[in-house]
């Protein structure tokens, strides 16, 4: 039988090109105080080998992991199914990381016992920073973890004052262009269904719904969902049953537009006809809805990569801006 082809070690790099071990560690470990020629060298030496670093060895001299935890709170059930907002930030952050080299680790952590689990990974030494999105309530742990000098960056404004760094989206902006494009329309009588209160998507959303209709001295009429399609659906139904002459509603998500569109066809009101209806999100989904969906879009990849983009920066010791907000957009379709 064929002995096992032994591992090339750093030793053997050194002597194929003619340097020092600790050379060849100071090029491995992306040293740049090595001249280029000796570098070139010792990079051939480690192709033609096919010398591959230790990598745990490495954290050790380095401090670094070359990998990033995005921790969502949220159950496996809601980030893997048809949202599709989730897998969005998901892409875009993978993308980021991919192209820096680093190594993407998505936890989930739902309940308290978890994020207890949680804590004690990253402040563990595992991870080189950790990335936060979809946090429900004032949670303690970005900023818990903030404070230990790991970097931390939020997807979404988190409520309450932890001295966390954050990418969003301009929510009240585009709710209101929504909201005024069907007054607009001439539609008078103008419902939501708002998202969960607990986040800052929820809540912002819904300000700008009624900050609209305040200064237009219209009535607001409202449901709460919790960005789910049977959410949406149930919601849709408390709202005809509240005001039964409503002709328009702006839903806080698409998925839960999606849920609403079912229930005014299964009530015998056509869209837009009868009643607008105006998602948030813009996910692919609300192109095939049934008539397709006018949306709000935010930028979903773009809200992954820049969280990315602003970790890997506060990694690096470089200065950040602390809040960024990216634009929104309205996207007319059919159902208004």
């Amino acid at each position: 039988m064929t002995a096992a082809r032994e591992r090339p070690t750093l030793e053997a790099v050194a002597r194929r090109a003619g340097v020092s071990r600790a050379t060849v560690s100071r090029v491995v470990n992306g040293s740049t105080t090595v001249a280029e020629p000796i570098q070139e060298a010792v990079r051939r030496a480690v192709r033609e080998l096919g010398y591959v670093p230790n990598l745990a060895a490495r954290s050790l001299v380095t401090q670094q992991t070359d990998s990033v935890a995005l921790i969502l709170p949220e159950a496996a059930t809601r980030v893997f199914s048809d949202d599709q907002v989730f897998p969005g930030i998901i892409r875009g952050v993978s993308r980021e990381l991919e192209a820096a080299g680093k190594q993407l680790v998505l936890i989930l952590a739902e309940s308290t016992a978890s994020h207890e689990r949680v804590e004690r990974y990253a402040m563990g030494g595992h991870v080189d920073g950790v990335l936060f999105a979809s946090l429900h309530g004032i949670d303690p742990l970005p900023g818990m973890l903030a404070r230990t000098g790991l970097p931390v960056v939020c997807c979404g404004r988190p409520l309450g004052q932890p001295p966390v760094p954050y990418v969003d989206v301009d929510h009240v902006g585009g709710v209101t262009r929504a909201i005024r494009y069907l007054l607009d329309s001439g539609r008078r009588r103008i419902a939501t269904i708002a998202g969960p209160q607990d986040m800052v998507a929820g809540i912002e959303r819904l300000a700008g719904y009624r900050g609209v209709l305040r200064d237009a001295s219209r009535r607001s009429i409202v449901a709460v969902g919790d960005f789910t399609r049977e959410s949406g659906a149930v919601a849709m139904s408390q709202l005809l049953d509240d005001d039964p002459g409503l002709d328009a509603v702006f839903v806080a998500s698409d998925l839960m537009a999606h849920g609403a569109l079912r229930t005014l066809r299964e009530a015998g009101r056509r869209v837009p006809d009868d009643v607008a209806v105006i998602g948030f999100d813009d996910i692919e989904m609300a192109s095939y809805t049934d008539p397709p969906l006018t949306t709000v879009r935010q930028p979903i990849q773009d809200l992954g990569r820049t969280m990315t983009r602003q970790l890997l920066r506060l990694a690096a010791g470089e200065e950040i801006d602390r809040a960024v907000v990216l634009p929104t957009e309205l996207v007319l379709r059919v159902s208004a």
